[in-house]
């Protein structure tokens, strides 16, 4: 019999199922993987069987194939062009303002060794523990690599603590990571049955549906448009009103099924759209990750030395416009002796390698030598 799944177990991240015994062993030796109830396995650690790779042999080789990211893991996008915006050099100091999985730290760890640094930060204290000790088992010990538990609102501070006013080269990779998209518990996909959670520090302020419940219709609609740029942000508030929202499905569920009815001839992919921007809205609004970036984007040039390079991965045009406009500002202003002309796109075969490369949007700026 399938065990009954309730919030209560998500939110507590205890999700569990019963799986039916079956014998060890067989006649010919080969062991069986173990079976869930149902027709399709439903919890996290049993749908993603890569996440247990020595029991899947083949399974992550097999989902990269097809373009997918195997769930669990995070594959750092457009790492070359990252790389040629910061040109990092033996001896240089860097700062990674998004840790993450740690992929750009590690190819930027590689470059500036011997005698470089890299100073690492991040949010959420869950994943940063994990790609801390990735790193150091790839040896990178404290003399080259320190992390941060801290948002880069705070890198001033950052530095501070390190003794150092500025650095050679800085990059943050905005948005969400794909640990934290492929984990229900966390609350960030529709794709999943959770909570609405969305912190990236789950400790700290309140999850999504605290907020959906605080704020009023029109105070919603204004963080769809602001957020997101949904077009039917009113109609999505008036729905996400009607009654206390707790899980991912309930949002999936409402939007889609109010827009159905509202807009008969609305494609499907436009609906599955609608819902994407208004997680993505709400999880903005919740990490307030828009006043977060407007700090880091005004610190930065006390943060760079002269000559100093920045480079910013944005995902959705809110984030790409504040990056352009403050550095076409402070190009103007003589703070930055160069900006990128156009915005940088992840190339054809990554995308077909990474989908979550498509959205991706980079742009850079060189410090003046004042």
């Amino acid at each position: 019999m399938k065990k009954k799944r309730t919030e209560s177990n998500v939110a507590a991240g205890e999700t569990r199922f019963v799986a039916l015994k079956r014998p060890s062993d067989s006649p010919d030796g080969h062991t069986r993987r173990p079976r869930y109830p149902g027709k399709n396995p439903r919890g996290f650690h049993e749908k993603y069987k890569e996440l247990n790779p020595e029991r899947s042999p083949g399974d992550i080789e097999k989902i990269l194939a097809s373009g997918k990211t195997p769930a669990g893991t995070h594959r750092p996008i457009m790492v070359a062009e990252v790389l040629e915006c910061l040109q990092p050099a033996a001896g240089e100091i860097a700062v990674d303002c998004t840790l993450g999985g740690g992929g750009h730290a590690r190819a930027i760890l590689e470059r500036i060794q011997p005698g470089g640094r890299l100073i690492g930060l991040d949010v959420d204290p869950l994943e940063l523990p994990r790609t801390e000790a990735s790193l150091r088992a790839a040896g990178f010990g404290l003399e080259t690599f320190v992390t941060h538990h801290m948002n880069f609102a705070g890198l001033p501070q950052v530095l501070g603590i390190e003794g150092l006013t500025a650095v050679d080269m800085i990059v943050a990779d905005l948005g969400v990571s794909s640990m934290q998209l492929d984990n229900p518990v966390r609350g960030f996909s529709y794709k999943q049955f959770g909570p609405l959670d969305m912190r990236m520090n789950p400790s700290r302020g309140e999850p999504a549906s605290k907020l959906l419940a605080r704020v009023s219709e029109e105070k919603l609609a204004e963080l769809l448009t602001e957020n997101a740029d949904e077009p039917h942000a009113d109609l999505i508030a008036r729905l996400l009103k009607q009654k206390p929202v707790e899980t991912t499905h309930e949002v999936d569920r409402l939007v889609r099924n109010g827009l159905a009815e509202k807009f008969p001839n609305l494609p499907k992919p436009d609906m599955k759209m609608s819902v994407r921007r208004t997680l993505q809205a709400l999880r903005i609004a919740v990490n307030d990750e828009f006043s977060a970036l407007d700090a880091l984007l005004r610190s930065l040039p006390q943060c760079l030395n002269p000559g100093g390079r920045v480079a910013i991965l944005t995902f959705h045009s809110g984030e790409d416009r504040r990056v352009k406009k403050a550095f076409q500002a402070g190009y103007r202003a003589g703070v930055y002796s160069e900006v990128a002309g156009e915005v940088i796109r992840a190339t054809m075969e990554e995308t077909r390698a990474n989908r979550r490369a498509s959205s991706a949007k980079l742009r850079w700026a060189v410090r003046g030598q004042d």
